[in-house]
């Protein structure tokens, strides 16, 4: 990964911004609506289907929780929360959706699942999952859309049929460069904050964040991908590609998904300004973001037009 600059940086409360761009490449998504008997019970479902989603290079897909819903804004006048899961391809989505929502939603106390988007090519959602219902299950058209509801020991489990995929942009970044630990993890944590009160995004790492930031390829031929050595503190004077000066001592990186390339440059901005509204004087010294010299996706973020585009 590289994150080389052509101008001067840009200085926002002190804090350095580089004139790099985060490079992201065409992902599929789709969104899919939750709800429960109460909230806690509907992200106990979310939880666990958004699980084990944190990139393609091992899991099949990126998945989180975007936001909470109101009754007022589900299907069945319930408490909700919308996730968002996107996969390289839409193969690969329908097979991660289905196994996802069978194995934590199908399963979990009083859920039932709705499509959260309603143009695009449709994927099975409950059209598959029915059959658990052994004979039992029955279906019912409402306003065009088929609904399936299967017998379980609480009730019954309510399934949309089919859900939407879209096109979608995955890989969206931010490097943050900060003096320790304790003043990277705050920093993050504030961008991400600010980022999930964006719209059509999520953030998949744990917390929002991700320490093992990686580069294309290894030195080791099984390896598609390897730490990103340019930005590991431990090698600033042993690796030649070393991008950190003296005293830049933690980085943790924000990798953001969308539904759009305008919804990943918005939560990118919000995040810009959120990190840097802290100012030097928390510790945060410099953001940058990642690329491959524009060889890996044909999405560019660059991060001063980002903050022209605000100004």
């Amino acid at each position: 990964m590289t994150t080389s600059t052509t101008a001067a940086p840009v200085l926002l409360n002190g804090v350095l911004v580089d004139d790099g761009f985060a490079e992201a490449f065409p992902m599929k998504g789709t969104r899919l609506l939750i709800t429960a008997h109460n909230l806690a019970w509907a992200r106990h479902a979310a939880v666990a289907a958004t699980g084990f989603a944190t990139s393609v290079i091992a899991c099949g897909c990126e998945a989180a929780i975007e936001r909470e819903l109101a009754p007022e804004e589900t299907p069945d006048g319930r408490a909700g929360v919308s996730v968002l899961i996107f996969s390289m391809s839409g193969k690969e989505l329908a097979k991660q959706v289905e196994r996802r929502v069978g194995q934590c939603v199908l399963t979990c106390p009083t859920t039932a699942v709705y499509a959260g988007i309603d143009e695009g090519e449709a994927i099975a959602l409950g059209k598959n999952l029915r059959f658990f219902g052994d004979g039992w299950q029955v279906s019912k058209v409402i306003d065009g859309r088929r609904y399936w509801r299967v017998p379980v020991m609480d009730g019954e489990f309510v399934a949309q049929e089919t859900t939407a995929v879209v096109k979608g942009v995955g890989g969206g970044n931010l490097l943050l460069v900060a003096r320790d630990v304790d003043a990277a993890l705050a920093a993050a944590e504030t961008a991400v904050a600010a980022m999930r009160a964006v719209p059509n995004v999520i953030m998949p790492f744990p917390g929002g964040v991700v320490r093992s930031g990686s580069k294309v390829g290894s030195k080791y031929k099984t390896l598609p991908a390897s730490t990103n050595d340019a930005f590991c503190p431990s090698l600033a004077g042993l690796s030649p590609r070393s991008d950190l000066a003296p005293g830049q001592d933690c980085v943790m990186e924000i990798v953001i998904d969308g539904l759009t390339e305008a919804d990943v440059a918005a939560a990118m901005r919000a995040g810009l300004h959120a990190a840097t509204a802290r100012g030097v004087d928390s510790g945060l010294l410099r953001i940058t973001a990642g690329n491959y010299g524009g060889k890996l996706g044909p999405f560019h973020f660059h991060l001063h037009k980002l903050l022209e585009a605000a100004a």
